[in-house]
């Protein structure tokens, strides 16, 4: 085998072992050709354009999170400027800051970046943050899922191992290695569909022999899911003072005094 196969066999692997929900070479390729458009750009470009065309852009970008946030997908910039904006990417602050506004004050979401190395952005309801409300609040079985495992992650120190998880869920009856009928394929929803929406981290451990996972919340958990909240529905559980978990308590209000400082959304 020549050594241009065998490079071309090696990146080949390389590409089907990216994790899912990552971002394909060309997404990323697209993305870092694209630079963000100063504010006097901006200024210029909105020059060129009608207030109607301005109007109608971001009425297709709000369509365009609405429809993603249906299946809880992160929205990445090089997609949105590539099958949205099109020739309107000058004007993309802009637009982006009106469909943050619109999607804010008509649907009650609130649009935020949770990963500005790659501008992944999803939409946070802002009811489910909101002071009294659930941690997820959802009538979708799967988010109660979601939830325990959250909970447990929280609870262990922010990691846990996979084996840890099924065997919780199967003290609920919930058997990860059978088709639930509410779930489905348990497994694919926590290390998959759990993983795309970014509410879950599921990452190789190294050199274990056979192969092992742990998991970690997602950026979407962490901008999303109040953790304080869920300490206290501990506390109601185990009839314990939130308190008394000390570390839990400590991280849970710092870090919903940062959730709550100006810029945690973004409008870039």
């Amino acid at each position: 085998m020549s050594n241009r196969k065998r490079l071309s066999n090696t990146q080949s692997s390389s590409q089907a072992r990216k994790h899912p929900g990552s971002p394909s070479t060309q997404e990323e390729d697209e993305d870092v050709t694209f630079t963000q458009p100063s504010t006097s750009q901006v200024q210029r470009g909105l020059q060129k354009v009608t207030e109607a065309q301005v109007e109608q852009k971001t009425a297709e970008v709000v369509q365009y999170f609405l429809v993603k946030e249906q299946r809880k997908v992160p929205v990445r910039r090089a997609d949105l400027v590539k099958h949205v904006l099109k020739e309107h990417r000058n004007i993309y602050p802009e637009i982006l800051k009106r469909a943050a506004r619109t999607l804010d004050q008509v649907f009650g979401l609130k649009l935020v970046e949770i990963d500005p190395k790659n501008h992944l952005y999803v939409l946070i309801n802002n009811l489910e943050t909101s002071e009294g409300a659930s941690p997820i609040n959802s009538t979708d079985p799967k988010r109660g899922l979601l939830f325990v495992i959250l909970s447990v992650i929280f609870m262990k120190g922010g990691v846990v191992r996979e084996n840890v998880i099924w065997n919780l869920l199967k003290k609920l009856r919930v058997d990860p290695g059978e088709k639930h009928e509410d779930f489905g394929d348990v497994k694919k929803v926590v290390t998959d569909e759990f993983v795309r929406q970014r509410y879950l981290e599921f990452v190789r451990i190294p050199h274990t022999e056979p192969v092992e996972h742990e998991l970690r919340w997602g950026q979407r958990a962490e901008k999303e899911v109040s953790k304080s909240k869920i300490l206290d529905v501990m506390g109601q559980l185990h009839d314990r003072d939130p308190q008394s978990w000390s570390q839990q308590y400590r991280e849970a209000h710092s870090s919903q005094n940062s959730t709550q400082q100006p810029g945690s959304s973004s409008q870039r």
